[in-house]
């Protein structure tokens, strides 16, 4: 057991764990924030994405101990159902989720392409949500929403 220094959403806390801990369970259990989800538990389908310092990152498969003192952003951080991000307005508009299981991981994994590259192409928007699994197939959807983000943002 270890006690860590997670900076989450602009906040910074204290955490006991093992350090070898999943950052999921931590994100969830301990600090109660349900937008990464459990999807397989391998890192590869992006529902558990966070961003860590600004990277997409899969928590399930990252050790909490690597993310001390780390910036840690969730869903929860990019805005509120009063003041939403414009990426979570897009997707909200473009009625990207059907399920909602993998939207957090689209949603997050989006943020980091807008903000290495606020105007992307369609083939880029693509490119960087490729390893993002949607069962429900609202892919153009998503890749409408952020489109739509991109010039809600510019």
């Amino acid at each position: 057991m270890a006690t860590l220094s997670l900076i989450v959403n602009g906040k910074s806390t204290q955490v006991d764990a093992p350090p070898d801990t999943p950052l999921l369970y931590i994100l969830r259990d301990q600090l109660r924030l349900n937008g990464p989800r459990f999807g397989c538990g391998l890192g590869q389908c992006g529902a558990c994405t966070v961003l860590i310092n600004g990277t997409p990152m899969r928590s399930c498969s990252i050790p909490v101990g690597l993310a001390d003192h780390h910036a840690i952003t969730t869903l929860e951080g990019l805005g509120s159902v009063a003041k939403p991000h414009p990426l979570q307005a897009a997707f909200v508009q473009e009625q990207a989720a059907q399920c909602g299981y993998c939207i957090n991981g689209m949603i997050m994994t989006a943020k980091a392409l807008l903000d290495r590259n606020p105007h992307p192409s369609e083939a880029q928007i693509k490119r960087a949500l490729n390893a993002n699994l949607c069962r429900c197939g609202t892919h153009l959807r998503i890749v409408r929403a952020v489109k739509r983000a991109a010039t809600l943002s510019a």
